[in-house]
């Protein structure tokens, strides 16, 4: 009675250890979280840029010659560079364009004209964009006094959206700086990355899930960015040919929508009614408005192609992560969907191949029956 009593309590005393030490770590835990959580994006945002950038860095380092850390800042001023430098362009083209609009409508001489009779018969539309088309070109100042509500609305909108691009790029600036940080001790990373793989899910699927995020990371970066990258040069070179207004600002907006996963048709189709209303249906116009409205649709062909290359998963698991990663969490979610969802499904399916373990059971040899005594004689 008294054993069992002292073991209870001992019992009861390990019990209330572990509860103490597990809510230690917990606080621990959630305390870390709280003051790693507003650099979250960043640190994200930077691991994603070294894993994409590392390999140019590998291949700059056989052929010049120098150090990690050379190689590291040189790509990144680089970078900086090419980031900066026709981001400062387009804003200054953005403000002298919308000083220049500001001074045509004080000034009172901004003529616009008259739609042409076709564009009534236009499908759906075209009885109220004649009739908005035709009050602009006889009173605008009544027009703008009629919608000032709603551009007030949009203006605030649009200035909002200018701001949190900006703040946007700087994130992405310090984000690059903070990567080629990461890729000087790329060696080093890699090893640490393929250590605390090993701990989580075994040392013999650690390097492999490693590799699997690490191709992941890249195939979205080639896939998203690539995709779009090519779209905007379609699209771009026929909106110089055919002489767009602001086309290289509509070029970069369709390089915009495209790594934020939206369609790029948002401007081509407007372009097309712009070409069709200014310069009526021709042979080409025609041909301009194929050719660009089939660009626009063309990264529904190359995302299957490109964005799960490399990658030992599916290109259906790479899509729908990278499309539910965008839904849920923005660009970031973009990258981090399908990571997590490859790496899920690698996970999944290394379960399922592995053997179940296998129960031996031993039954005991049959003995033979022991005869009972027998009786003592009695004389």
């Amino acid at each position: 009675m008294l054993q069992t009593s002292i073991s209870e309590r001992a019992l009861s005393r390990g019990l209330l250890d572990v509860l103490i030490r597990a809510g230690l770590i917990a606080t621990l835990v959630i305390f870390c979280f709280e003051i790693f959580h507003p650099f979250f994006d960043l640190v994200v945002w930077a691991l994603i840029l070294a894993v994409t950038i590392y390999p140019l860095q590998v291949r700059l380092r056989g052929r010049l010659g120098l150090s990690e850390g050379h190689i590291a800042t040189l790509i990144v001023l680089l970078s900086i560079a090419i980031i900066l430098v026709p981001a400062y362009l387009l804003g200054v083209a953005v403000f002298e364009s919308v000083e220049r609009a500001i001074d045509v409508v004080k000034d009172g001489s901004l003529s616009i004209p008259q739609p042409a009779e076709s564009v009534a018969s236009w499908p759906l539309v075209g009885q109220q964009l004649y009739a908005f088309w035709q009050q602009a070109a006889t009173d605008l100042s009544g027009l703008l006094m009629k919608v000032a509500p709603q551009l007030k609305g949009f203006s605030v909108g649009l200035l909002a959206k200018l701001a949190g691009l900006g703040t946007g790029l700087l994130v992405f600036v310090f984000a690059l700086i903070i990567a080629g940080i990461i890729m000087a001790y790329g060696e080093m990373g890699s090893r640490s990355a393929e250590r605390i793989a090993s701990r989580i899910v075994g040392p013999d699927r650690g390097l492999r899930i490693v590799e699997l995020c690490t191709a992941t990371i890249r195939a979205v970066a080639q896939g998203v960015v690539g995709i779009a990258f090519i779209q905007m040069m379609l699209i771009g070179v026929a909106f110089i040919v055919k002489d767009i207004p602001g086309a290289g600002l509509l070029a970069l907006a369709v390089l915009l929508l495209g790594i934020m996963q939206l369609p790029a048709t948002l401007i081509t189709v407007p372009v097309i009614v712009y070409v069709f209303a200014t310069e009526g249906t021709t042979f080409a116009t025609i041909v301009f408005s194929i050719y660009v409205f089939v660009a626009g649709l063309a990264d529904n062909v190359l995302k299957p192609l490109l964005l799960g290359r490399g990658v030992d998963v599916p290109m259906p698991v790479v899509l729908i992560g990278a499309l539910g990663g965008m839904v849920t969490g923005g660009i970031i979610g973009l990258f981090i969907g399908p990571v997590m969802l490859a790496v899920g499904y690698r996970l999944f399916w290394l379960w399922v191949d592995e053997p179940a373990a296998t129960v031996e059971v031993v039954t005991p040899e049959p003995t033979e029956a022991l005869s009972p005594a027998a009786p003592p004689r009695v004389s």
